[in-house]
C-alpha cells in the first residue's frame, strides 16, 4: 500500500486522498495498485456504502507520472494485470456511489477518473486539461466514449484534440461536475454529501447507479483498447518528443510525424 493514498473508511464512507503533493499528486504504478486493491476490498464489504476521492485545496492530480509511467510501462500481453487498467477498471464497475472533490488541476487521467464518479464537487480553482493528443498519446479511461456521451461530439472533440485547459464554470455547464465551491470547502461538502448518501438504502442505491449504467455496455474492452493504443503510441516518436520536450521545458515539435 502506498502512502501516496491515503485510505480510511469510517461511518460507511471510503475515502480515498491523493496524498503526493510535492509531486502535483501524479499517480505512480504504486498508487494505482492502491486505489484498485481499495475499491475492490470495499465493493464487497457492506460496511462500505459510498467512495470519497479527493485531492488537496491547491492539486487534485497532475495524471500520470510520466517517468515512473516510462520505467513501468504496462505489458502489451498482459494489459488487464496493469495497476492503472486494474484501477480503471475498479472505478468503472464500483457498485455504490463515488463521489469526487476536485480543487486545483485536473490532468490527464486525473480529469478522466471524473467520467465514472457519479457527484462530482469542484473548488473554484479547479482546470481540467486532457492533453492526450499534444503527448503524442491518446484518451484513456473511457473517455473517448464517456465524454462525447456526456456533452456532445463537437464539444468533446474540443477538450481531446486540441487538449487545451478549461475551468469550473465550464465544467459544470458541460455536466463534468455537479457543484461549484470555495476550494476550501469542497472536500467537507463532498464528505457531507457522501454522508446523506450513506444513509440512504444501499440496495436502492447500487440499483439505480446500476440502472443508469447500462447506456454505457461494453466500457471495460473500451478501455482495455484505448490504453492498448496508448501503449503502443507511448513508445512512438512523437511520444518521445513530447515527453522529452516536457523535460526540457521547451516546445515539442511534431513536424516530422
Amino acid at each position: 500500500m502506498s502512502e501516496d493514498i491515503l485510505v480510511h473508511r469510517e461511518n460507511g464512507v471510503l475515502t480515498l486522498t491523493f496524498n503526493r503533493v510535492d509531486k502535483k499528486n501524479a499517480i505512480t504504478t504504486t498508487m494505482y495498485q492502491t486505489l484498485a486493491s481499495a475499491l475492490r476490498e470495499s465493493a464487497e464489504d457492506d460496511s462500505v456504502r459510498v467512495a470519497v476521492l479527493q485531492g488537496a485545496v491547491e492539486i487534485f492530480s497532475a495524471g500520470n507520472d510520466l517517468a515512473d509511467f516510462l520505467k513501468n510501462p504496462p505489458n502489451p500481453n498482459e494489459l488487464e494485470k496493469a495497476p492503472v487498467v486494474q484501477f480503471l477498471q475498479a472505478l468503472h464497475a464500483f457498485p455504490k456511489p463515488i463521489v469526487a472533490a476536485v480543487c486545483g488541476p485536473a490532468v490527464g487521467i486525473g480529469a478522466t477518473m471524473l467520467l465514472h464518479c457519479d457527484l462530482v464537487y469542484a473548488g473554484d480553482n479547479a482546470a481540467f486539461s486532457l492533453p492526450f493528443v499534444n503527448l503524442g498519446v491518446c484518451a484513456e479511461g473511457g473517455s473517448s466514449v464517456m465524454l462525447p456521451q456526456l456533452v456532445g461530439f463537437q464539444r468533446a472533440a474540443e477538450k481531446l484534440l486540441l487538449g487545451e485547459a478549461f475551468y469550473a464554470e465550464e465544467a459544470l455547464d458541460m455536466g463534468i461536475v455537479s457543484r461549484i465551491l470555495p476550494p476550501g470547502d469542497a472536500n467537507a461538502y463532498a464528505q457531507a454529501q457522501a454522508a446523506k448518501l450513506a444513509a440512504k438504502p444501499a440496495s436502492s442505491l447500487r440499483v439505480t447507479k446500476a440502472l443508469m449504467r447500462k447506456s454505457q455496455p461494453g466500457m471495460q474492452d473500451m478501455m482495455l483498447a484505448e490504453i492498448r493504443e496508448f501503449v503502443q503510441l507511448l513508445s512512438g516518436p512523437a511520444a518521445k518528443e513530447a515527453i522529452t520536450a516536457v523535460m526540457e521545458k521547451r516546445k515539442p515539435d511534431f513536424s516530422k510525424f
